[in-house]
C-alpha cells in the first residue's frame, strides 16, 4: 500500500504552506490551490509522474482487492487526467480503455476516447478498442456541479447507475467493478442491484481521499453473468 511521504517540523507535524499572495485568484481557488501544496498524496504523485493524487486511491483499493491482474482488459470511465490508466499500466494489464469528456494527452499503449460515456454510441466503441470482455470496469466520473443540491445529488446518481448498467452487461465472469459515489448520498438501489449480479460489494474510503471528503467508492467483485 502507498504511504505518503514524510515532513513536518521538529514536533514532527507537518507545517503548512501558505501562498504568497493571492493575485487575482478567488477564495475558493486560492484554498485548493494551497490544499495541494501540502497534501502528501499531491506532492507524492507529482514526484512518482502520475497525473493526479487520484492514482493512489486505485492503487490502495488494488492492494486491498487484487482488481488488476497481469493482462487484464480494463475500461476507466472518466478517465481524466489519466492517473487511473497509469496505474492499471503499471500493474501489468494487458489492455487498457478510457474515455472522458475532456481531452487526455496519450498514454501507449492505452485507447483513450473523447466523448460523452452516456451516449449510446459510446460503450461500443469501448469495447470493440477494448477487443473483448473487460475484466475490470472503472468509474471516477463526477458530473459537473451546479450548486443545486437535489439537482447535483440526481446527476451523480445518474453517473453511478449508467456506469454500473454497463458493467453489468459486458463484464467478464468473475470480473469486478469500481464507481466513485458519496456518502450520505442515495446509493441504496445501485447497492441492491449490484449485489445480485456480484458475489461482494463494499463501500471503500482509501486514503488518499481527504479526510473532508465524502467520497467513497463502491467495489464491485466476483461478477455472476447472467444466466439467461
Amino acid at each position: 500500500m502507498v504511504r505518503p511521504p514524510a515532513g513536518g517540523d521538529p514536533s514532527g507535524r507537518a507545517t503548512p504552506a501558505r501562498l504568497k499572495t493571492a493575485k487575482s485568484r478567488t477564495a475558493s481557488s486560492q484554498a485548493w490551490l494551497e490544499r495541494q501544496i501540502n497534501d502528501p498524496f499531491a506532492a507524492e504523485a507529482r514526484a512518482r509522474g502520475y497525473r493526479s493524487r487520484a492514482a493512489f486511491k486505485l492503487a490502495e483499493i488494488d492492494d486491498r482487492f487484487g482488481l488488476i491482474r497481469r493482462g487484464s482488459r480494463v475500461i476507466d470511465l472518466g478517465c481524466a487526467p489519466g492517473g487511473w490508466i497509469q496505474v492499471a499500466l503499471a500493474r501489468r494489464a494487458g489492455v487498457v480503455v478510457g474515455v472522458d469528456l475532456l481531452p487526455v494527452d496519450p498514454l501507449p499503449p492505452a485507447v483513450i476516447l473523447q466523448g460523452d460515456f452516456t451516449d449510446p454510441v459510446i460503450g461500443p466503441r469501448l469495447l470493440e478498442a477494448l477487443g473483448g470482455a473487460p475484466d475490470l470496469v472503472l468509474s471516477d466520473m463526477a458530473p459537473n456541479t451546479t450548486g443545486h443540491r437535489q439537482t447535483d445529488h440526481l446527476r451523480i446518481m445518474a453517473l453511478i447507475e449508467a456506469a454500473a448498467d454497463f458493467a453489468g452487461t459486458c463484464l467478464k465472469p468473475g470480473g469486478a467493478f469500481v464507481a466513485k459515489a458519496f456518502q450520505g448520498g442515495d446509493t441504496g438501489q445501485v447497492l441492491e442491484s449490484l449485489k445480485r449480479r456480484f458475489s461482494a460489494v463494499r463501500n471503500v474510503k482509501p486514503k488518499a481521499s481527504r479526510a473532508e471528503s465524502s467520497e467513497v467508492y463502491i467495489v464491485a467483485t466476483g461478477y455472476r453473468a447472467p444466466s439467461n
